[in-house]
């Protein structure tokens, strides 16, 4: 199995993700968890040229190029050979982030975009993504919280209140155009309420003698 997490800054996608894994892991499950950008060491290089607050200046196809070299290194090197070693992979965003935050954001052509994506992921689509969805407002309070605990913010936390909203909306958008493949939850909910949903959602997927 191929899943992964998707939504705004701030939504809880790290929490659950680490639910997930020790939900998984007791079941005996041999998985993966890995992140976009950043799941390779080439990557962890990208990601901080992506992340970095100074770098207000990246022009946005430059910045397109960037996510889409990441991730076909991560492909090659984690994802691909995971899944075909029989074990599950667990991403924290993965293409449906490009197509939201270089598409409806920065304004990149929805063609070029699924054409990169094809060709940077090998072909290999989640067989399931979660959406954890919450207003941008609660997103950017928990940002916010984080902020104060010594996590600073990276250049995309640090955007307006209404780039997160279009973000969201982006996201409820892919994810009416692709019922087939995404689960909403909301993540509004108590942490522990989220990560039974999530189990829910996945119990019919488990091997046979696993489920709860």
């Amino acid at each position: 199995m191929f899943i992964t997490f998707e939504g705004i800054d701030g939504c809880g996608k790290s929490t659950q993700i680490s639910f997930f894994k020790k939900t998984l892991k007791e079941k005996g499950i041999s998985l993966v968890v890995t992140k976009e950008p950043g799941g390779t060491k080439i990557g962890q290089a990208i990601r901080r040229v992506l992340l970095d607050v100074d770098n207000t200046h990246i022009v946005p196809l430059a910045e397109l190029f960037l996510y889409e070299a990441d991730r076909t290194q991560h492909v090659s090197e984690v994802i691909k050979p995971a899944l075909e070693a029989g074990k599950w992979v667990i991403c924290d965003r993965y293409f449906d982030a490009t197509t939201v935050y270089q598409g409806v954001i920065l304004g990149q052509h929805e063609n070029l975009i699924e054409q990169l994506n094809h060709e940077a992921t090998l072909g290999f689509k989640p067989d399931i993504t979660f959406l954890l969805d919450c207003p941008a407002e609660v997103a950017l309070k928990r940002i916010e919280k984080r902020d104060k605990t010594g996590k600073k913010k990276d250049r995309f936390e640090r955007k307006t209140l209404d780039f997160h909203i279009k973000i969201r909306y982006g996201y409820l958008a892919l994810a009416n155009k692709h019922k087939d493949r995404f689960r909403i939850i909301d993540s509004t909910l108590p942490e522990d309420h989220v990560a039974r949903k999530v189990r829910e959602i996945i119990s019919p997927y488990l091997p046979k003698g696993l489920m709860d």
